[in-house]
Parts: structure tokens; C-alpha cells; sequence
């Protein structure tokens, strides 16, 4: 029979209570000290399409956040093509990164384009 790569567990409990301020946790996966519960689940969607990406262009600097139609839940205006952009219809979350009065003020200003008017966009100089 192969030998297993584990540690065996310790003999006596003069060892166990010694591991035990290791801050190691007797169940594997187990938060230390078990106070603050399973560990929440992680969304998915969120953490697949929450980041924005940076996107360079004649116009500047913009940072693209995709959202997907299950998360799109409110109307915007898209500004590519003046039209709704509906609940449930996947979309772009656009802001300037290199605005005037610095990335917060890019970050309030941000619009909501669909996705084919911003790849299809003209480049308007201000």
C-alpha cells in the first residue's frame, strides 16, 4: 500500500494545543477562530464583467465597464445614438479617465452607450 504525503496528526494533546496558536484551524477551509461564519459565495458575473478596462482613442483616455443584461436593470440614454437603453439589454459604462478636474469628476460624468454605438462612435473633437 503507497504511503500517503499527509502528516499524521499529532499523539498527544500537548501537541495539538501547540499547532492550535499557529493560527491554523482544525477544519480545513475554516476561517480562523470560527467567529465570523462560512465565507460568503462569490458572484460570478460580478467579478467576471465588474472591472473596466482601459481604452485609448483620438478623444482621450476612457475606462469600459461591460455590463450584462441580467445587471442591466435601469433606462439610460446612450449618447452614441440618442435612443433608450433598456433593462435587460447588455451595455457599456463609459468614463473619461483623463477628465479636466481629475478621474472623480470623469467617474460622476460617466454614460451608459450601447455597445455597437461605441465601437461605431465618431471621434468629436471638443
Amino acid at each position: 500500500m503507497p504511503r500517503s504525503n499527509r502528516p499524521r496528526r499529532p499523539a498527544s494533546g500537548k501537541a495539538a494545543s501547540a499547532n492550535s496558536g499557529s493560527g491554523r484551524s482544525a477544519k480545513p477551509g475554516a476561517r480562523p477562530g470560527g467567529k465570523y461564519g462560512p465565507t460568503p459565495e462569490l458572484d460570478l458575473e460580478r467579478a467576471r464583467t465588474g472591472i473596466a478596462r482601459r481604452e485609448s482613442a483620438p478623444d482621450g483616455e476612457w475606462m469600459v465597464r461591460s455590463i450584462t443584461a441580467s445587471r442591466a436593470e435601469k433606462t439610460y440614454i446612450c449618447p452614441g445614438c440618442s435612443t433608450a437603453v433598456l433593462p435587460g439589454i447588455a451595455h457599456l459604462v463609459v468614463w473619461s479617465e483623463d477628465h479636466l478636474f481629475g478621474a472623480a469628476a470623469g467617474l460622476a460624468e460617466r454614460r451608459h452607450w450601447h455597445s455597437n454605438c461605441w465601437t461605431t462612435r465618431t471621434y468629436r473633437y471638443r
